[in-house]
């Protein structure tokens, strides 16, 4: 047991969350009775789990909103940060990212196998304790499969602790993998309490894991599982729009809403200091925003009307008109959003094109595109080194968007999906006079008509959420919207209507899967590279 712990610690040495799980009074433990003597041993095991790969607030590499930055939402400046290659094309088998990503979630996986294999061990006495935080682990298992079966097709798959013989094995088919899955993540979900805790929000209840099982069963186009379980989440009414879709954002509402189902909270991460400010935010004066991911144009003009309607099909201006001035008539999640040229930011104007202003375009800490996020940027963070919000990973908003395209994609629209996408409309302020998809206009549509509806309300609706890049891959649109140069702010010269342009971009047919690193391909025979690559 004890060369089978100190394989376990050293997996995750270079991990931080590991730091804190070996501050233990005694350092000599060599098995899991010496090493788990309490339930607070077991909550430490966890707390490392979510922390190493799902609520470190300081890697770029895997926060939630800087995800945005592989997407046709957002531009990432910092190749370092690996979401930048992603999203302009620029990618091979020896690109570092799909090492970084590979290794840290399958290093976890076989963490997670080998404590999931020894939590029936009595060291802690209470039964029901022990489930509790085997079920989580187990949870959070399937979270790191769903992730690595999304990103690159079949993978080698492992429910028990895996040795030099199981790296040998050919790697398993994703279908043949999902359909192991889903019905484990229901008997794990059957086993969660159905409560929130009243610490530790961050780890998985009944309700929060059928909701990560919802999105993936989405993802996969499993549409009758996705609709079953965000039915499930709205019958348990345990969760609600928060009424203020902005301050849902900001510290008003971010830590005292019931909207937020899978949460990243402060005790995720040891309370450290949050940074959103400085990897969102401009640089103003002396504050220490770093536009690391900036909005772009094309989701900017992928607001529509306060009548909710497309700004090229729109009566009432012109497209022109729209793409001048995003304010013009908008949606009211853009200004709740995204600001950019011409909003006020800290009580002055902001104007890119001005170079003796700290958010000149050009500048190297200002944003390329001329906008940015509004979403977890609040000027009460501007002048300080960090901050302390809470973030979600999930919210009530995508139970109901999730309940309504399912049921689209199976052509079997009923009073709940529209009523669904009608909740989050009415939250988010449209005109319901026109925006009501129960009205005459909607009366006609088609099954197309609905797809292209409901996959813009995703887009907007979560918008800088790290949601989008996710969602192009499994429409198969990626080939078409990050193969357009990526733009920014848009204004008449001479005439013409021209935009900030940053970067041209490219997706070609075979990146809708990552290719696995030649690293581990070396290390692991039995894998196959994904065709292409």
């Amino acid at each position: 047991m004890k060369k089978l712990l100190i394989i376990i610690l050293l997996a995750g040495s270079s991990l931080t969350g590991c730091v804190e799980l070996l501050d233990k009074t005694d350092p000599t433990a060599t098995s899991f009775v010496e090493f788990f003597n309490d339930e607070e041993d077991l909550r430490r095991v966890v707390y490392s789990s979510y922390l190493d790969v799902f609520t470190n607030p300081g890697v770029h590499q895997t926060l939630f909103y800087m995800e945005e930055g592989k997407s046709d939402n957002a531009y990432s400046r910092v190749d370092g940060h690996h979401h930048q290659r992603i999203a302009n094309g620029n990618i091979n088998s020896t690109t570092q990212a799909f090492l970084y990503y590979y290794e840290l979630q399958m290093k976890h996986l076989g963490r997670l196998n080998t404590f999931v294999a020894n939590a029936d061990i009595p060291y802690v006495e209470d039964e029901a304790v022990r489930t509790k935080y085997k079920s989580i682990l187990e949870a959070l298992r399937v979270w790191h499969y769903f992730k690595l079966t999304f990103r690159w097709g079949d993978v080698p798959f492992h429910l028990q602790p895996a040795d030099l013989v199981d790296a040998l094995q050919p790697i398993t088919p994703k279908e043949e993998i999902l359909d192991e899955l889903f019905p484990l993540a229901d008997d794990i979900a059957s086993r969660l309490p159905p409560d929130e805790y009243t610490s530790d929000k961050y780890m998985f209840n009944r309700y929060s894991f059928k909701a990560m099982t919802m999105r993936y069963a989405l993802y996969n186009e499993r549409y009758e599982l996705a609709a079953r379980l965000a039915k499930e989440i709205m019958d348990s009414n345990k969760y609600s729009l928060y009424p203020d879709y902005g301050d849902l954002f900001q510290y008003e509402g971010a830590s005292t809403n019931n909207e937020v189902i899978v949460h990243f909270d402060r005790q995720s991460h040891g309370n450290r200091a949050t940074n959103s400010f400085r990897d969102l935010g401009p640089h103003y004066r002396t504050g220490n925003g770093q536009s690391y991911v900036v909005p772009l144009k094309s989701l900017v003009d992928s607001y529509w009307t306060l009548q909710g309607r497309p700004i090229s099909e729109c009566p009432l201006h012109t497209e022109e008109e729209y793409e001048l001035n995003p304010n013009l008539n908008r949606d009211p999640r853009y200004e709740q959003s995204i600001m950019g040229h011409g909003d006020d930011f800290y009580g002055e104007p902001i104007d890119i094109y001005n170079a003796n202003n700290p958010m000149y375009f050009e500048n190297q800490r200002a944003s390329k595109s001329g906008y940015w996020f509004k979403k977890y940027v609040s000027e009460a963070d501007a002048f300080r080194s960090g901050g302390n919000f809470d973030f979600g990973l999930l919210r009530y908003a995508e139970v109901l968007l999730s309940y309504a395209e399912a049921k689209i994609m199976m052509n079997d629209i009923d009073d709940l999906a529209l009523e669904s996408i009608n909740m989050v409309r009415q939250r988010a302020g449209l005109d319901m006079s026109v925006a009501d998809v129960t009205g005459p206009e909607y009366a006609n549509f088609s099954q197309e008509d609905w797809i292209r509806l409901i996959r813009n309300e995703r887009r907007i609706e979560f918008a800088g959420e790290g949601l989008r890049y996710e969602d192009i891959i499994r429409w198969e649109i990626a080939d078409e919207v990050l193969n357009q140069p990526a733009l920014g702010h848009t204004r008449m010269e001479d005439g013409e209507m021209v935009s900030l342009k940053i970067e041209d971009r490219s997706f070609q047919p075979h990146n809708y899967r990552w290719p696995f690193h030649e690293n581990s391909l070396r290390v692991e025979p039995g894998l196959e590279q994904n065709p292409g690559y």
